[in-house]
């Protein structure tokens, strides 16, 4: 469950009637955004999640949310927000100029795994190299991807800490990572900033460069020849992993005492190849019947 939130006020401006262009409704109530404004959020768009790792910063989660509004996007989620109730924080409201409803919609859960729950595929960004999880791609490839799968279900872009970014543990729980090529000599991106850049390459990529109404490829595409079936979710994943673990426990494969970074690398073999339910079904029934041969029925 998510906590209550605090009530907020809106401002309901009817599609004909005249703002001050001093208003914060004005840019989305402007002739000249008026189709933006009133467009219609469909496949991708609603299907989408933004989910902040730990924000340190009101102010970002509030420009975050204008960032999202802006491009269409309205999921926002928050992982344990250092202002629990960042969302009704004055300076989180003054920078989000207008998008209090993606503000106030936002929901904050304790963990990144509660953000990932139901998600079928999901993207990390970073701005360093790092020698585990998901090969990197630049945003403009890493979103055609995101497009491929947005048509089995939910996906989530994660971003990291203002300070501290995300974790190697955060980073191997996502599907794919990416980073921003931004200037080598002054490469610090402002969190906000980050997730603009993203919103603004996915919707690009989801209208399919100014062609509305694009058909995104179905759960039925063929893809190398074959049909995909269902892919499996981030919780699927996850449970297969710990079952998998076990059972190299149980096959003395794997020291728990000394593992290494053995089940890293196999979250980034996996990760490459983008799993199916069944192929998940099919990791984890090789695990169980492990642990049945050695006596264990665990790790389930």
């Amino acid at each position: 469950m998510f906590p209550l939130r605090c009530r907020q006020r809106f401002i309901l401006v009817p599609p004909d009637s005249h703002v001050p262009t001093d208003h914060p409704a004005a840019t989305a109530a402007s002739p000249s955004h008026a189709g933006e404004a009133h467009e219609p959020l469909r496949g991708g768009f609603t299907s989408t999640r933004f989910v902040l790792v730990e924000p340190s910063h009101p102010g970002n989660v509030g420009a975050a949310a204008r960032a999202l509004k802006t491009m269409g996007f309205s999921r926002l989620v928050l992982v344990a927000p250092r202002v629990p109730l960042v969302h009704c924080d004055p300076e989180a409201v003054a920078m989000a100029s207008g998008a209090d409803d993606v503000l106030a919609a936002a929901h904050i859960v304790p963990t990144l795994a509660d953000a990932l729950a139901g998600v079928q595929w999901s993207m990390a960004l970073t701005a360093r190299t790092r020698e585990y999880g998901p090969p990197p791609g630049a945003p403009r490839q890493a979103v055609q991807d995101a497009c491929r799968q947005v048509a089995h279900g939910d996906i989530a872009l994660v971003f990291g800490n203002e300070r501290t970014g995300l974790s190697n543990d955060d980073v191997e729980r996502c599907s794919a990572l990416a980073h921003i090529p931004a200037n080598p000599a002054y490469s610090s991106l402002n969190l906000a900033q980050a997730v603009q850049v993203l919103a603004y390459e996915l919707r690009l990529a989801y209208l399919g460069e100014g062609e509305p109404g694009i058909a995104l490829p179905g759960a039925g595409a063929v893809s190398g020849g074959l049909a995909a079936g269902p892919l499996a979710t981030s919780d699927d994943i996850e449970r297969m992993y710990v079952h998998l673990e076990n059972a190299l426990i149980a096959l003395d494969f794997l020291d728990p005492a000394n593992p290494k970074k053995l089940m890293s690398r196999l979250r980034r073999l996996f990760a490459r190849s983008g799993l199916e339910r069944e192929e998940v079904n099919i990791v984890r029934g090789i695990a169980k019947h492990i642990l049945m041969l050695k006596g264990k029925e665990g790790g389930k």
